[in-house]
């Protein structure tokens, strides 16, 4: 998937159907000329539903379309006859999207399991006919009720990634490149900040047939949980990953720094986000030599209270290490 098809955030109008019209009928035929009431009922209006989609990686298929309209119940007629339902209206989404409403920004629910089912805008019940309203006092009502009309709604789809880990790191920090050589994806990489605008999904293949999924999440940069560069753009998808993997460049001046920088910017975005199991991957360790390696190790034993290892995705080394531990995490 390139990344201008990677859509995350769309915004829709969705009208259901207005319920049928009961129907006003007096019975009559040949021999039966005072056969009293027999209207039907109004048939409902359609739904729009939501409906969850597991092939479904993004929300492209919805750029181009915003507006959705479900059809109109179908009025009552004679012998009692009910109208047609208006016919539903069935939007699929991928798995991780949540739905809000426009004006007020309430989360009005989330899709998260395959097969699930959003009546998001109800359509309107059907009238009920004349013979509704007979009685032993009114055996001839030459009334009905209407349709119910269907709800009208502005809606905005957020989606956020569902993936097992969760790659952060500071522009330029190696994400893609590693991304690129233990899945079979193929991010943009560049030498410059931000190459990466859009998550992008990869399967790892472990020992033994088994997979996990791997999200590149753009950069994250100082000030990213106030929406600095694109801040809560990108934010949102860490926060369906189980498990974060910190992705600090040997070469960078203070690690431990680097590292309580970008835990910081997802504290203030999310204080949740800190329960979650953290490994920091040192990248790019391809560049030192025996010595720079033992007495960098020093550094971040004292630094750090969580697991760490050393990778570089250029050389492929420590990439088995990695996954075993990643594993060993996922199935802790």
């Amino acid at each position: 998937m390139t990344e201008g098809n990677f859509v995350d955030y769309v915004k829709l109008h969705v009208t259901s159907g207005n319920g049928g019209k009961g129907s006003v009928h007096l019975h009559r035929e040949k021999y039966i000329t005072k056969g009293g009431p027999d209207g039907g009922d109004g048939g409902r209006g359609g739904h729009i539903i939501l409906r969850a989609n597991p092939n479904m990686w993004t929300l492209y298929h919805l750029k181009f379309k915003r507006h959705f309209r479900a059809g109109h119940g179908e009025h009552g007629s004679k012998n009692r006859s009910t109208g047609a339902d208006g016919e539903d209206i069935f939007v699929d989404v991928p798995l991780g999207t949540v739905i809000r409403e426009t004006e007020t920004q309430k989360i009005l629910h989330e899709i998260v399991e395959e097969g699930q089912e959003i009546i998001i805008a109800e359509g309107g019940m059907g009238g009920r006919g004349n013979w509704h309203f007979k009685s032993s006092v009114n055996q001839t009502p030459r009334y009905a009720q209407p349709g119910i009309p269907g709800e009208e709604i502005n809606i905005t789809l957020e989606l956020k990634v569902l993936a097992d880990v969760g790659l952060v790191g500071f522009p330029n920090a190696g994400k893609s490149t590693l991304l690129s050589v233990i899945t079979a994806a193929k991010p943009k990489i560049a030498d410059y900040e931000f190459t990466t605008l859009k998550p992008n999904l990869g399967i790892v293949e472990y020992r033994n047939f088994q997979t996990f999924v791997m999200a590149d999440i753009p950069g994250i940069i100082e000030g990213a949980a106030e929406g600095k560069g694109i801040g809560h753009r990108f934010l949102r998808h860490i926060e369906r990953n189980s498990t974060l993997l910190f992705l600090i460049p040997a070469d960078a001046p203070d690690i431990k720094k680097q590292y309580e920088i970008l835990l910081d910017e997802l504290r203030r975005y999310n204080p949740e986000l800190l329960d979650k199991e953290r490994l920091v991957a040192i990248s790019k360790c391809d560049m030192l030599d025996e010595e720079l390696e033992a007495e960098l190790k020093e550094q971040l034993d004292a630094a750090f209270t969580i697991p760490y290892v050393f990778i570089s995705s250029v050389a492929q080394q420590g990439l088995q290490g990695l996954k075993d531990k990643l594993w060993q995490m996922l199935n802790a």
